[in-house]
């Protein structure tokens, strides 16, 4: 676990009609993550456009301080929603989402929150999910929208879930990435929660699957690995979050699954690319950037080399027409490098 962590001030902006359990379910893991450690590792406001009581869906509601106060003062907000799609777009919530974004605030969507978020054109180039009652409304109204039935995606600087306890699932996976497996799976057990969902469910990890035998280390660097598939982390790093040495957590890749921590990992971005050119319409070089790869060449050659043809030939096996590409954000290579140095 980090000895030192920065705090995170997190910020829920609720939505009319948002869903008790959806902000509940994201606010417990936090707090619990503060009371277990003994560190105020995170702490959390709630915001609304207007100020005052804003009510949940069950008439519960939450007092909450003006939108328009924010400027650096959260690290995260997360824009929890309910309820249905809105026939109109809220143009003065777009923008004030909008001005956050540019001030580097990093976003997040609860329930129909992600909707939000790509309705105030802020998830382009980023994959991400809602509840599965808005799933197809939204995904009829862009062929841009890069949305995956998961229960929470984290792509770079955008974390969406489904809402309800997928809530739960994200916050975990946010306290793992922040202060490392120990402390995460303590707050799961806290909360009487049975067992941390990684973001692939209900779909089976490839790597974990049914496998209960794996060394704790080894399932919680996996996990890792499949929540920063763009965002890549270093072998230090995967380490240090699943609370081992690197060299004990080569060695017990070795012995579960017989291949090396950055050979898994690789292996992990290149099934989700293939997972992404197969069904979706990102073009290949989005594709690439999607999975941590900054040089086309060499996601080809590596693709290739995985699965016996190049990402153009898995393209055109599929028959998914790409849109317009569209040059990515420029990102830091530094651990791409790393990570491909291992490879």
């Amino acid at each position: 676990m980090k000895s030192e962590t920065k705090r995170r001030k997190i910020g829920f902006l609720l939505i009319e009609g948002y869903g008790l359990m959806s902000i509940a379910s994201a606010v417990e893991p936090l707090r619990s993550a503060n009371l277990l450690s003994g560190k105020d590792h995170f702490s959390f406001s709630f915001f609304s456009q207007n100020a005052g009581k804003v009510r949940a869906s069950c008439g519960a509601h939450f007092e909450t301080e003006p939108l328009g106060i924010l400027s650096n003062q959260v690290d995260i907000l997360f824009v929890v929603a309910g309820g249905t799609l809105p026939d109109t777009d809220d143009t003065a919530l777009y923008a004030q989402l909008r001005r956050l974004a540019a001030h580097g605030v990093a976003l997040g969507g609860i329930s129909a929150g992600g909707a939000l978020l790509a309705k105030a054109g802020l998830m382009e180039d980023r994959r991400f999910t809602v509840h599965w009652e808005y799933f197809e409304e939204l995904n009829a109204l862009s062929d841009g929208y890069f949305l995956e039935r998961r229960i929470f995606v984290i792509d770079r600087n955008r974390y969406t879930c489904a809402g309800g306890v997928a809530s739960l699932d994200m916050m975990l996976a946010l306290v793992k990435s922040e202060l490392g497996a120990e402390l995460a799976t303590t707050v799961s057990d806290w909360l009487v929660h049975t067992g941390m969902r990684g973001a692939d469910e209900p779909l089976r990890s490839r790597y974990l699957g049914s496998n209960s035998s794996l060394n704790s280390c080894v399932a919680a660097a996996v996990e890792l690995m499949e929540s920063h598939v763009t965002d890549l982390l270093t072998l230090d790093q995967i380490a240090m979050l699943a609370g081992v040495s690197s060299r004990k957590l080569q060695r017990n890749f070795k012995s579960d699954l017989g291949i090396s921590v950055m050979r898994c990992y690789m292996d992990i971005r290149l099934h989700k690319a293939d997972e992404l050119l197969r069904k979706t319409r990102m073009a290949v070089a989005q594709v690439a950037f999607s999975t941590g790869f900054v040089d086309q060449a060499h996601f080809a050659s590596v693709y290739r080399e995985k699965f016996g043809f190049s990402p153009t030939e898995r393209r055109k096996k599929t028959r998914v027409t790409p849109p317009v590409v569209r040059t990515p954000v420029a990102k830091d290579v530094s651990d791409d490098n790393q990570i491909l140095e291992h490879h």
